[in-house]
């Protein structure tokens, strides 16, 4: 009991971190499960916690649904995704999270250095973005950093970024998802416990995060972003 009360204050935790931003729920919960479970295992529950936390982000924000921008950046992050994961097979060995580290870092430095600089909002700049925002996340390993960095480039509203966030997403967590499933992978009872209550608190963890994203002031927006995307910056960089 006492596994299911903790994991379900992660939960909470990881949630509205992961919504007020866009990413970092598995950031979070990934290398405090895998102290207690193996790794598989702790993929297949911040899996479904993460495609949960999706949802949320696509209920709670649909005022923000932009299809144009979905679409261009969406699918053609997805076809880059395969192009980025196929070149990491022949880099291994090559410190990929330390470079993408620094990169975040450097990143948000030059975002709040210039902090009027954005992509202009065309169907071109959404596909190149995309494009870009997939080939580094397959590439890397890691998603929502890489797509949480190329969607504030765009400058969006709240709204908008976190619904498209949350939508490319649910596409990426129900693949991966399925595929730890049909791999065999599966969650004991004492997780599946946890499981079970963590769904409904991952909602309430995206609902406070929803009310404090209501109140920040959209120019606070993204300096809020990018904080957490040099916390990550930081963290791939020394600890990866």
């Amino acid at each position: 009991m006492t596994q299911v009360i903790l994991l379900c204050l992660l939960t909470l935790f990881a949630s509205g971190i992961g919504t007020a931003t866009g990413f970092g729920t598995s950031t979070v919960m990934i290398p405090v499960m895998t102290l207690f479970v193996p790794l598989p295992i702790a993929l297949l529950f911040v899996g479904i916690i993460h495609l949960c936390g999706d949802i949320w982000k696509v209920l709670l924000f649909k005022r923000g649904l932009d299809w144009k921008l979905i679409l261009g950046f969406g699918l053609s992050g997805i076809a880059a995704s395969f192009i980025g994961a196929s070149l990491s097979l022949h880099a291994q060995g090559f410190p990929l999270k330390r470079i993408l580290g620094a990169f975040l870092i450097l990143y948000v430095a030059y975002m709040l250095f210039k902090r009027e600089w954005a992509m202009p909002k065309t169907s071109g700049t959404a596909v190149c973005g995309g494009f870009l925002s997939g080939l580094f996340a397959g590439f890397f390993g890691v998603g929502g950093a890489v797509r949480g960095a190329f969607l504030t480039a765009f400058n969006l509203p709240k709204e908008v970024y976190i619904f498209t966030s949350g939508l490319i997403a649910l596409f990426i967590d129900v693949t991966r998802v399925s595929r730890y499933i049909w791999g065999g992978t599966r969650l004991q009872q004492d997780l599946l416990l946890a499981l079970i209550a963590g769904i409904p608190i991952s909602f309430v963890g995206a609902y406070i995060a929803k009310r404090f994203l209501d109140r920040l002031p959209q120019r606070f927006f993204r300096i809020f972003v990018g904080v957490f995307l040099a916390l990550v910056g930081a963290k791939l960089l020394i600890w990866a």
